[in-house]
C-alpha cells in the first residue's frame, strides 16, 4: 500500500568464457551462492532494489536474493522473442498464430504463474522483449526496414499482442497481487497495444534513439 521507486537494472550471470547457453541456475547450490552473495552486495551498495531476470530462475533463489538483501526480482518470460521447439523442431521466428506456438506460450506463462505467485521477493511479471522487433528480423545481421502491411507483418504483430493479452487474462486468474507488464520495441505498433492488451498493468519499452 505504499509507493515503490523501482531503482532496478537487468541482470544475468555469464562467466567470462561462457555464453548465452550457459546456465547459471543448473550449478550447484554452493556455486550459485556464493556468485549471488558477491553480486547482490554489490547491487546493493549501488543502490538497487530490484533485478530483471528471464524465466529460469527457480523461486527459492528470488526468495534468497529478497531476504538477504532486500532485492526485489522480476520475473520476464520471452515468450517466443528468440524462437521456439515445436514437435522437436525448431522456429527460429515465432509465428503467433500457429496453434502450437499459441498452446505452448500459454501453458508457459501460466505454469510460471503457478511456480511463482506465493514467492518473497517477487514484485512483478513481465511478457517478451521487443518482440515486435522479431516479427521484421530474423537475424543478427542489419536489413532493410521490411513494408508494413495489413497483410504480412501487421497481421503477425496483431496475432501476438492477442496471444500476450491472452495471457494476461489466463496469469490473472491464478494470481491478482503482482502487476504484470509487457516489453515492447519502442512505440511501433502501439496502436495494435491499446487496441488488443487492455488487461495489461504496465506498458514497458526499450529504446534505442542516438
Amino acid at each position: 500500500g505504499k509507493p515503490f521507486i523501482i531503482n532496478g537494472m537487468n541482470w544475468d550471470y555469464i562467466p567470462i568464457g561462457q555464453n548465452y547457453s550457459y546456465n547459471f541456475w543448473a550449478q550447484p547450490d554452493d556455486f550459485i551462492k556464493a556468485a549471488l552473495d558477491t553480486e547482490m552486495g554489490l547491487l546493493k551498495n549501488m543502490g538497487v532494489n530490484t533485478i530483471r531476470v528471464y524465466s529460469g530462475m527457480p523461486p527459492k533463489w528470488v526468495q534468497h536474493i529478497y531476504q538477504n538483501y532486500g532485492i526485489y526480482t522480476m520475473i520476464n518470460h520471452a515468450f517466443g522473442r528468440y524462437g521456439l521447439t515445436l514437435d522437436g523442431t525448431w522456429m527460429a521466428n515465432t509465428e503467433y498464430s500457429d496453434p502450437r506456438a499459441r498452446g505452448f506460450l500459454l501453458k508457459e506463462a501460466t505454469d510460471m504463474m503457478n511456480e511463482f505467485k506465493d514467492t518473497p521477493g517477487l514484485l512483478m511479471f513481465m511478457l517478451g522483449n521487443e518482440n515486435n522487433y522479431g516479427l521484421s528480423w530474423g537475424g543478427a545481421e542489419t536489413e532493410d526496414i521490411p513494408v508494413e502491411t495489413e497483410g504480412t507483418v501487421i497481421a503477425r504483430a496483431r496475432s501476438m499482442y492477442k496471444l500476450m493479452n491472452e495471457a494476461i487474462l489466463l496469469m490473472k486468474k491464478i494470481d491478482t497481487r503482482h502487476p504484470i507488464a509487457i516489453c515492447n520495441g519502442d512505440l511501433l505498433y502501439l496502436d495494435l497495444v491499446a487496441e488488443h492488451l487492455k488487461d495489461m498493468d504496465i506498458y514497458a519499452t526499450n529504446m534505442y534513439r542516438g
